[in-house]
């Protein structure tokens, strides 16, 4: 699909709608802003239950799917990773099958590294009995959390703990977004702006294949 685009001089974008959750946003531009310094790793939590008869549903059909949770929740964490730490060069990964009786992982747990040396440490999990979103963003002057997606996953925030000369505890600042999921609404704006306006969307086919790339190393070292 990459290829077919770039051949036709034509915009792909890919479906990354958590990078347009508000407290998302709010973090990327207070990053970008300079607010947390050089930055240094990130930590991610996602994870949800199921139900009973979960295990035939199509999440756990390879075949239609792909694979099993690392390609499910695991490729929006690993997204936004890499949206704020940069490509990943150094990858490791373990895969468990803990609960469901499938032939994909119901758990995945990464360590991943760019060529500067940050650091994302990320778990995704078909297990998580209580519904869970955790995004940590770590930099030298302070630190970035985000909690919750709304909906099952509780009220979304986002806590700006910013360090002191003196250090000790931090100066901490909360948003929260108690009302509807919009990020889907936000994700087709930048989409169609990005037609109308002739550039790169935000989560393009290219950032999207460096996801990809991830979770396809990750595969292949387990299959090894």
């Amino acid at each position: 699909m990459a290829k077919a685009a770039d051949s036709a001089a034509r915009i792909a974008k890919v479906g990354y709608n958590h990078r347009f959750h508000p407290a998302m946003r709010k973090a990327r531009e207070i990053v970008d802003r300079g607010e947390l310094g050089p930055l240094m790793f990130v930590r991610g939590r996602y994870g949800h239950g199921g139900r009973p008869g979960y295990e035939k549903e199509w999440r756990f059909q390879r075949g239609i799917s792909g694979g099993g949770e690392l390609i499910d929740q695991g490729s929006h964490l690993i997204d936004l990773a890499q949206w704020f730490l940069g490509e990943f060069t150094d990858v490791t990964g373990a895969l468990r099958t803990f609960f469901w009786d499938a032939e994909v992982e119901d758990n995945v747990f990464l360590t991943l590294s760019t060529a500067a040396g940050r650091i994302a440490w990320l778990h995704a999990t078909w297990s998580e009995w209580k519904n869970l979103f955790s995004f940590e963003i770590y930099g030298r002057d302070g630190k970035l959390e985000i909690n919750g997606l709304g909906g099952s996953y509780g009220v979304e925030s986002l806590s700006f703990y910013r360090m002191l000369p003196a250090m000790g505890p931090p100066e901490t600042t909360r948003w929260e977004y108690p009302f509807a999921d919009l990020s889907w609404d936000a994700e087709t704006a930048e989409f169609v702006a990005a037609i109308r306006e002739g550039r790169r969307p935000t989560g393009d086919a290219a950032e999207a294949m460096a996801t990809m790339s991830v979770i396809e190393r990750i595969y292949q070292d387990v299959r090894a």
